[in-house]
């Protein structure tokens, strides 16, 4: 009989022996009782990692960036040459018509008789139309494009609508207050995901409704606690990132202490190094 050798099939961690036999047919016998001890031991022992669950939250633009430079010489070309190939339009040639019979009632051979198609009606001209459009156009009022651009107003989503921007809130770190993306520890029975969502929910004073983008993360960061928050057995948090995209949400008013809407170019103001290296991997300036 040959020797016995030994297997092992890492998905599965388990331990199997292969015997020959003299016929040459396998006996394969399941030894699980190392995998076991060695499954109840990692369980047991409890990890001096607590898991946090954190979500990137953007707000997409609410209207077109401006243009640059380049982009109005080419709009202005693309309009001349639109404006060269074009045919008149029904107003310009009702402007066309108005100037003809206008001209005819100057001339000194001018038959009325022609104006009986008009005669019962009320008329309105081009030029007419043309001034109470004009009228319209000075009493309408235009939405701002901005709601301010100042970081003292970084509490309200409504800033920079035509940038993309990222909540941050402000959370007590030991005795530090750090700008974090929303986040929270994870509990037992959850996904990730679901913390993450919960991380959103719980956030106070605030009713924001998002749209998550996948059940993984995109992104993860590894912090120490300060020494004097260290527990026995307890050294830092891992953080996973997930990223949503506002829906909707209630006009609040948020504390400008506590919450934060600000663009990708600002993160290095309110961030620490490390944490805003990990963030900007996965943040995209929509």
């Amino acid at each position: 009989m040959a020797a016995p050798f030994i297997t092992v099939f890492r998905p599965f961690w388990r331990i199997i022996t292969t015997t020959t036999s003299s016929r040459g047919v396998r006996n394969v016998s399941y030894t699980s009782q190392q995998w076991s001890a060695q499954n109840v031991k990692t369980a047991g022992a409890a990890s001096p990692w607590a898991l946090h669950g954190a979500v990137c939250v953007q707000r997409l633009p609410v209207v077109s960036q401006d243009r640059s430079p380049i982009e109005e010489e080419f709009m202005e070309l693309m309009s001349k040459m639109e404006f060269e190939r074009s045919l008149l339009a029904d107003h310009e040639l009702k402007l066309l018509d108005d100037a003809a019979r206008m001209s005819r009632k100057q001339e000194e051979d001018y038959d009325s008789d022609e104006e009986e198609d008009y005669r019962d009606k009320e008329i309105v001209t081009a030029q007419d139309l043309e001034d109470i459009w004009e009228q319209k156009l000075k009493e309408f009022q235009p939405a701002l494009r901005s709601q301010g651009n100042d970081q003292k107003e970084a509490s309200s989503s409504e800033r920079c609508l035509a940038d993309s921007l990222i909540l941050l809130v402000k959370k007590d770190v030991g005795s530090q207050k750090l700008w974090l993306l929303p986040q929270i520890q994870w509990q037992m029975g959850e996904t990730l995901r679901q913390t993450a969502e919960r991380a959103l929910a719980s956030l106070p004073g605030a009713d924001l409704k998002a749209t998550f983008l996948g059940n993984a993360p995109c992104g993860f960061y590894k912090y120490k606690y300060p020494k004097d928050i260290q527990k026995e057995g307890s050294v830092g948090a891992k953080v996973f990132f997930f990223k949503a995209v506002l829906s909707s949400h209630k006009h609040l008013p948020l504390e400008n202490n506590s919450f934060a809407w600000v663009k990708k170019d600002e993160l290095q103001d309110f961030l620490k190094p490390e944490y805003l290296k990990q963030v900007r991997r996965f943040i995209m300036a929509l």
